[in-house]
């Protein structure tokens, strides 16, 4: 039997966090000791509870999963991060595992099997949901650049390219530029379905 392991559970929506706390809580081993229901939440909690492990979600307001793991692994780096969470895209375990997280599962997963989870991770496994892995695998890995990324979230709510060059001070033409490349790299028709293209591999 491992020694209290201590968790943080980040998650946006309450009853998640509450479900989640509650049924890691009656594990012996484990002891829920903060609920963020955001990044920048977590950051500042795992600074006040010195987590061993973080629960965390990736969609979540603000700052999502990806980079909250990014800035609390660098903060905390004794604090290992498992990600709990509804999107089983093989992009965001790709990215989450690049921004130093040690798990990536769904969230029906079943409870014992979170439990072993958490175990593990802290043990210093990696723990990766099987299917998603093998999938992750044949996917390819993401062939946006960090500028087409961006650009593309912010066509994702319909801006013309004026207005997104005007958010990150580039020309018009540049992010029109960007916008082709991020197109042609997808396979799509047009920008609408780049996103969304992008968006299901979990590139954005």
């Amino acid at each position: 039997m491992t020694d209290g392991i201590r968790l943080l559970i980040a998650d946006d929506q309450a009853l998640v966090r509450g479900a989640l706390g509650a049924l890691l809580d009656l594990e012996p081993d484990l002891e829920v000791v903060g609920l963020a229901a955001d990044g920048e939440t977590a950051v500042r909690l795992a600074a006040e509870t010195a987590p061993d492990v973080c629960l965390m979600d990736i969609q979540m307001p603000g700052m999502d999963g990806i980079e909250t793991t990014r800035l609390l692994r660098a903060a905390h780096p004794g604090t290992r991060v498992l990600i709990v969470t509804t999107f089983a895209r093989p992009g965001y375990l790709r990215s989450a595992l690049d921004a130093g997280a040690s798990g990536f599962i769904v969230k029906d997963s079943p409870a014992e099997k979170l439990a072993d989870a958490v175990r593990r991770v802290h043990a210093g496994m990696r723990v990766l949901d099987p299917a998603l892995a093998e999938e992750s695998l044949f996917d390819g890995a993401n062939p946006l650049s960090d500028r087409e990324r961006q650009v593309l979230r912010l066509a994702a709510d319909g801006r013309s390219a004026a207005a997104i060059a005007a958010e990150v001070f580039l020309s018009a033409g540049t992010v029109r530029n960007h916008l082709s490349a991020a197109i042609g790299k997808t396979g799509a028709a047009n920008r609408a379905q780049a996103v969304r293209i992008a968006l299901d591999k979990g590139w954005l």
